[in-house]
């Protein structure tokens, strides 16, 4: 019997909220405690006085990392950067390399190895995931800090009377935060942190020791004073009016991340980086010099133990720029009427490729050019994890009522990774090839080293090209337009993709243009061989049929190269190999009689060097194999169908039956609906009916 549904009202929502609250957390993350308190956290954990570079090492390793290879190469993928607890929206793909080396900078900052004193500049083309790398590591850092693992913490002050505290007559609102949030130890006068840090650390385990780093802020050497004086130096004293509490990041409260983007020179101040003066508080406190007097609210104050992300950074003003120069490699900075104040905070900016030339052009920003570690993040290469990008925002959860037709991503991804190629210096090798192997397919004459050598000789690959943003775009576009037909297909976004290029805003001369036009053919080309193959695929539609086909070729051209006779495995008795069977494969891929000795050992190499690796053969993998067999089998059994009888529209029962079962398999087994198989039949009948039943292309 069903459950009653529950009767949603006010109250019951209300309840429903209150349950979900984890209070336990909430009391873990408002934690408060004595600063003797806080010595007893760092001497069970010393890993909470870790510097801001070490915290953001510790938050992207805690996720975990994955080797694996490609051409050769052993790369690491971080899944920090993918991670969908963080922001499923802002997942990074294809961007390995860079990302190592980005987390390289931060390892060898956090190890104190002198990265720690440089900013760290993010350079790229528009649209290449820069603003969402940082963007990354902010949300990152926000939700590390609210774990075990990411704890640390700062402290208050009460200016009153001791005997309030001790008597518990304070209320939360006269406890002032340190303005800077600044590490509990820096409360440890400088005289005494050798020895004290040499009792600390000798008793502590792991390799992990504690280190203080910088001094109090201009607001809280002020408070020791006054607290100093009315205690005639007695630090003990002093000490009892503070009180530690847990930290937690927050950008919309400006704790711990901080972000600034400039605004046109006349109107940039640098107060909004270094505070300024509260002219209110004059009048209490009687000078502009005094701290009770000043807003240390500035973005790199609100940062400090965390992050600062400086948006399109080399647009600030000259000024400014010096203002970075000192935070990054003194790690300290200058407010209007006080002495240089101690940071400790990762500094991130990102710029475009114009805006970084004028940079290198500049003889006059040798300094800041020193002091700047650049990490080139190009547009993704990688088909397959183009693809991811798109898959993101246009899936079944995000686009509702109108269904996608397959390869409808698949081919704005490869349009958009095409325009970022390089052409190849290969005379052999055309660009579609090329993206073939960078998406870890096998062409004939083709090794992982040469893969190697090609990423090698295009030293600006990723630098260029269609943006994401366009294809997200058009693709938008091409939803919107949709005459309430229920579906997209390929050739919809592909028209939006072309017509999108007159207006294109990033697209300085025709030759541009036209180039992307011709390999948005080249892409209309592939588009029809896919989905040739496909149909090809849905009317044999017989996976195992494919692979005793290749058992059986494999078993032949063994035998042939190997000048050995093959077991007939019906009659049992030994017979040369089938020559027939062979050039009747070989034929579907147009492998010449006078090449097809250097085709089979090359079959036959191919499965040598995977078994040397431990791999085990996958027709698969080889793409030309994989057509040819296809190719046959379909031949085989295309007598059973006469799909060009689509285009006569004129179609016996027998016929339409047939169809209607091969449109069902491609609903079924390929992600078509209803309405995109008609279509996509249509258009490959189309295809037959011109005589163009076989590919010749690799």
């Amino acid at each position: 019997m069903a459950a009653t549904p529950t009767t949603l009202n006010g109250a019951t929502l209300l309840s429903l909220v209150s349950e979900l609250q984890d209070r336990k957390q909430y009391q873990e993350l408002n934690w408060t405690g004595t600063f003797a308190d806080y010595l007893e956290i760092v001497a069970r954990n010393p890993r909470v006085t870790r510097t801001a570079f070490q915290r953001v090492y510790d938050m992207i390793m805690s996720y975990g990392t994955e080797e694996f290879i490609d051409a050769k190469k052993k790369l690491i993928r971080y899944k920090f950067f993918a991670d969908p607890s963080i922001d499923e929206e802002d997942a990074i793909y294809g961007l390995e390399v860079p990302l190592m080396r980005l987390v390289n900078f931060f390892k060898s900052a956090a190890e104190g190895y002198g990265t720690e004193r440089r900013v760290l500049l993010l350079h790229g083309p528009v649209g290449s995931s820069k603003s969402t790398i940082v963007r990354r590591l902010k949300k990152g850092l926000e939700l590390y800090t609210r774990t075990d693992a990411g704890a640390l913490y700062t402290y208050q002050w009460y200016m009153g009377d001791l005997d309030d505290i001790e008597q518990g007559r304070v209320a939360e609102a006269d406890w002032e935060d340190c303005p800077m949030h600044e590490e509990p130890l820096h409360l440890i006068p400088e005289e005494l942190r050798e020895r004290f840090l040499a009792e600390l650390n000798a008793n502590l385990d792991g390799s992990f020791k504690v280190t203080i780093q910088g001094d109090l802020c201009p607001v809280c050497r002020y408070n020791e004073r006054d607290l100093l004086r009315r205690y005639h130096g007695d630090w003990s004293q002093m000490i009892k009016h503070v009180r530690v509490k847990r930290l937690v990041f927050s950008e919309k409260d400006r704790i711990g991340i901080g972000t600034f983007q400039p605004k046109d020179e006349k109107n940039q101040d640098s107060t909004e980086l270094t505070g300024d003066i509260n002219y209110r508080k004059i009048a209490v406190y009687g000078s502009d010099s005094d701290p009770r007097a000043f807003n240390f609210d500035g973005e790199f104050n609100v940062a400090n133990r965390g992050l600062i992300e400086f948006i399109e950074a080399l647009k600030l003003d000259v000024a400014f720029l010096y203002d970075l120069l000192g935070a990054s490699q003194e790690h300290k900075i200058k407010s209007k009427k006080f002495a240089q104040t101690d940071i400790d905070e990762v500094i991130i900016a990102h710029t475009n490729e114009p805006e970084y030339r004028k940079l290198q052009n500049n003889e006059f920003m040798e300094a800041l050019k020193d002091r700047t570690v650049r990490i080139d993040i190009p547009y993704i290469t990688r088909l397959r994890d183009e693809i991811k990008i798109y898959e993101k925002s246009f899936n079944s959860q995000r686009v509702r009522g109108k269904h996608i037709a397959p390869h409808t991503l698949e081919v704005a991804s490869m349009w958009a990774v095409l325009t970022r190629l390089e052409e190849p210096k290969k005379a052999n090798l055309t660009l579609l090839q090329k993206l073939k192997l960078y998406n870890g397919k096998t062409l004939p004459g083709f090794t992982e080293d040469n893969i190697k050598e090609l990423r090698k000789e295009a030293q600006r690959e990723g630098m260029s090209g269609i943006s994401p943003r366009y294809i997200q775009d058009k693709i938008s576009n091409a939803l919107v337009n949709d005459a309430n037909e229920g579906c997209i297909n390929p050739f919809m976004v592909l028209n939006e993709l072309e017509s999108g290029l007159k207006q294109h805003a990033l697209i300085n001369n025709e030759e541009d243009r036209k180039r992307y036009r011709e390999l948005l053919a080249v892409v209309k080309e592939e588009y029809a061989e896919i989905v040739k193959n496909e149909v090809q695929r849905a009317i044999s539609a017989d996976e195992e049929a494919i692979a005793r086909l290749c058992a059986n070729y494999i078993d032949n051209i063994k035998a042939y190269t190997q000048r050995e006779r093959v077991r007939n495995r019906f009659t049992g008795q030994y017979e040369e190999p089938d020559e027939r069977l062979m050039r009747s494969i070989e034929e579907k891929i147009d492998i010449p009689e006078s090449r097809k000795d250097d085709f089979r050992r090359e079959i036959m190499n191919y499965i040598g060097a995977l078994a040397i690796e431990g791999k085990k053969f996958d027709y698969k993998t080889n793409e030309r194999l994989h057509r040819a067999l296809e190719l046959k089998l379909f031949e085989d059994q295309k007598d059973s169908i006469k799909l060009t009888s689509l285009v006569s529209q004129v179609i016996d029962k027998d016929t339409q039956e047939k169809i209607d079962v091969v449109k069902a398999r491609l609903v079924r087994d390929y992600g078509y609906c209803e309405r995109c198989a008609a279509d996509v039949l249509s258009y490959v009948a189309s295809i037959f009916a011109r005589g163009d039943v076989r590919s010749s292309r690799n």
